[in-house]
């Protein structure tokens, strides 16, 4: 069982940055596509960005593009959201996931437990 472990959530002021990182367990993370879901309070989980198994391909939702990147490093099993100019819209519960199939991880197979951000305005 793949499993997935998500960090570098916290508190962080509007207009600032942070980079969260997924950590997986399996060595056969380089053939998943993965991918970035959030959920704020009272809304439901939302697709931010994925990426293809070789990185070749990325996907990002409107309200992050051009703010946020996605990567991944497959020789260290781990993927990235790297966030810039947050907003306070942004702030959710972020949790990595991977799929099996697909190119844009839309109907993941795996999910970490989350990562909390917060951005104060």
């Amino acid at each position: 069982q793949v499993q997935l472990v998500e960090s570098g959530g916290g508190l962080v002021q509007a207009g600032g940055s942070l980079r969260l990182s997924c950590a997986a367990s399996e060595r056969t993370f380089s053939t998943y596509s993965m991918g970035w879901f959030r959920q704020a309070p009272g809304k439901e989980r939302e697709r931010v960005a994925t990426v293809s198994w070789s990185g070749g391909r990325t996907y990002y939702a409107d309200s992050v593009k051009g703010r946020f990147t996605i990567s991944r490093d497959n020789a260290k099993n781990t993927m990235y959201l790297q966030m810039n100019s947050l907003k306070p819209e942004d702030t959710a519960v972020y949790y990595c996931a991977a799929c099996k199939t697909g190119v844009r991880c839309s109907q993941p197979d795996y999910w970490g437990q989350g990562t909390r951000v917060t951005v104060s305005s």
